[in-house]
């Protein structure tokens, strides 16, 4: 693992960190009424977690078994739950 590598894995975690922040955020202030909130955002949050996790699961478990390094299986674990919530954060901020 290069410095670079290691570089780049930071940036990606700390993006994750800052949209997960975001999307809490918004979604408690929807919750407590402070911002407008779609219909069923509550349902949707709770929903979305089971399938979320089972997909950062399974894309952790393939990495493993594929012999990849501890850092592309901790990126692969990732990658979907990044994916799920930078798109969370962009529908939630329009």
């Amino acid at each position: 693992m290069s410095p670079f590598d290691l570089l780049n894995f930071n940036l990606r975690l700390t993006a994750l960190i800052v949209d997960t922040q975001t999307v809490m955020a918004l979604r408690i202030w929807g919750m407590s009424g402070a911002l407008p909130q779609r219909p069923g955002e509550n349902l949707r949050m709770v929903q979305e977690k089971g399938p979320a996790m089972l997909k950062a699961f399974a894309a952790g478990s393939t990495a493993l078994m594929a012999g990849k390094r501890p850092d592309q299986v901790v990126d692969a674990a990732l990658a979907p739950l990044s994916r799920k919530v930078r798109s969370n954060r962009k529908r939630l901020l329009r």
